[in-house]
């Protein structure tokens, strides 16, 4: 299909982002394109043979984008000199296989570490410096006060974006990764000579300003810090947001951003992608250093924002069970939800988790890791894909609008599950949402891999998608609410094709609409008032 859209694809615009009411979407071919993607295992692109036998696999994943590490070692293994013949085989298998792919850039940083820089880099740590300990020891990680190493990993990530503008005609790359989950290990900052210096250097006057522009809705522990010590537009970092820990961390993020904006508006000068910037989360009680310091996490954002405007999306990448807590601090009105790494695509509950972060935080994207662990099309992950993909026409149409809505039993990191109902107000209609039927026992964990979204397509017509909802409809001006008519069925290239009437037992004698607690299914509703 990718070929045969080929010539459309070259006349149209490259990809990105435009907003639609109160969300984000993914702009391809010109056209919304509802990103339902699986990220690779590290090394699985670095081999176009290993690539080249995992398609069956990725292809029962139900996925229709792949996220793929491009890395600097491999693309620059002599400085100034560049091979892109693996990343032009990786596009090059996508679109023989209708995929497209989102690339992640493995350049000076990749989990805080600096393992994926060319040779004539680790080898030369004076021209390169590394970021050292308080106790002075040297790490295995760049520091991003090294002028030379910003330099080179500019001209790398420029070179990969021209050669992309020059040769990806048909739009197979979506978006680029910028650095991979960023963050300070085993304390909260750089203690190099360099840093040093900074620390004890002015607060940047852009960050200064955008906190007094934004200082109504600043992050707390940000607003605090700034507005504790007179909310001065001057000063240094310790006299603006006193000599802490706290402060220390958001020095770090700055210098991290500062970095990472110059690799982002030089690539974007060679060809604008969207560009974004994934996080790994600190754990409860975890200090900064002991978890990746410095990193674009929810409390930093107001550093992240100002140090790194060319960075489209902050995005989460998120192992903990605790998914609902996260990924509504990720959207924001200037921060739209993208989640290109979601614990591992085998996991049970990895299908509610797409249709929550889709249905409720109108995210353009979702992707967990270990795309190629999927043992069949029978999982999670695919079942609720191959449902997605027959939505995405009707999300798109919807999203930003007020009219979706999604649907989980939120859990709380140690794994507790809280299975009560959930009531919202769509339309004039209120709706009470529970995760099993009323004949079912089911215990809290066992309500974990449910989960869905509703679009209210016309006055009191609806699509109700997802697995094991319970959903019972009232009415906010006091009338009973009947069901009219409650259709099963699919979309079929935008269309729907009628499956079975519902109005039976199927509702309990239209008393709710449920969904199947084994499968991802939709229903088209058509609701009533009587008094």
């Amino acid at each position: 299909m990718l070929a045969l859209l080929g010539t459309a694809a070259q006349a149209a615009s490259p990809p990105h982002l435009r907003k639609q009411g109160s969300a984000t979407q993914l702009i391809v071919d010109d056209q919304p394109f509802l990103l339902l993607g699986g990220e690779l295992h590290n090394s699985s692109a670095s081999s176009l043979a290993y690539l080249d036998k995992l398609w069956p696999t990725l292809k029962a994943a139900e996925l229709n984008t792949v996220l793929a590490p491009v890395e600097w070692d491999q693309i620059e293994p002599v400085e100034g000199r560049f091979d892109f013949t693996v990343l032009d085989g990786v596009l090059k298998q996508a679109r023989a296989h209708n995929t497209r792919v989102v690339l992640l850039w493995f350049g000076a940083w990749k989990n805080s570490m600096s393992t994926y820089v060319p040779a004539w880099v680790k080898k030369d740590a004076r021209r390169f410096p590394r970021a050292i300990t308080r106790a002075g020891v040297a790490q295995d990680i760049l520091t991003p006060f090294g002028a030379e190493t910003l330099k080179a990993d500019t001209a790398a990530f420029r070179a990969l974006l021209a050669h992309l503008r020059q040769t990806d005609t048909q739009h197979t790359a979506l978006m680029i990764q910028v650095e991979n989950e960023i963050g300070m290990l085993p304390e909260v900052r750089d203690y190099s000579a360099a840093a040093n210096a900074a620390w004890r250097a002015q607060v940047p006057a852009a960050l200064t300003a955008y906190l007094a522009a934004h200082r109504e809705t600043l992050q707390p522990g940000v607003k605090a810090a700034w507005e504790s010590r007179g909310a001065r537009s001057g000063g240094t970092w310790a006299e603006l947001f006193g000599d802490t820990i706290e402060t220390e961390e958001m020095f770090q993020a700055w210098h991290y951003a500062s970095f990472v904006e110059a690799l982002a508006s030089a690539g974007k000068a060679a060809y604008a992608l969207p560009m974004y910037v994934n996080v790994a989360l600190n754990r409860p009680g975890k200090r900064p250093g002991e978890y990746p310091s410095a990193g674009p996490l929810p409390h930093l954002f107001d550093i992240w924002k100002p140090g790194a405007p060319s960075i489209d999306v902050l995005a989460i990448d998120t192992y903990f069970p605790n998914f609902i807590h996260w990924a509504k601090q990720f959207k924001r009105p200037d921060n739209p939800l993208f989640v290109p790494e979601a614990n591992h695509a085998e996991r049970p509950d990895a299908g509610a988790d797409a249709f929550y972060a889709i249905g409720e935080h109108d995210a353009f994207g979702f992707s967990p890791f270990a795309i190629d662990d999927i043992k069949n099309g029978d999982s999670s992950l695919p079942q609720a894909y191959r449902v997605l993909k027959q939505l995405a026409p009707v999300i798109n149409q919807h999203q930003g609008s007020g009219k979706v809505r999604g649907f989980k039993a939120p859990m709380s990191y140690e794994g507790v599950v809280d299975a009560a109902p959930q009531q919202v107000r769509m339309g004039g209609y209120t709706l009470n949402v529970s995760f099993n039927a009323p004949w079912e026992k089911l215990q809290p964990s066992e309500v974990q891999n449910r989960g869905g979204l509703v679009i209210q397509t016309g006055d009191d017509e609806f699509v109700v998608a997802g697995k094991g909802l319970t959903i019972v409809f009232g009415s906010d001006d006091g009338a009973q609410v009947g069901i009219e008519q409650a259709l099963e069925g699919t979309y079929v290239n935008g269309r729907w094709a009628e499956g079975r009437w519902m109005n039976g037992d199927q509702t309990h004698q239209g008393r709710h609409i449920g969904l199947d607690g084994n499968a991802f299914t939709i229903q088209r509703v058509k609701l009533y008032r009587y008094r």
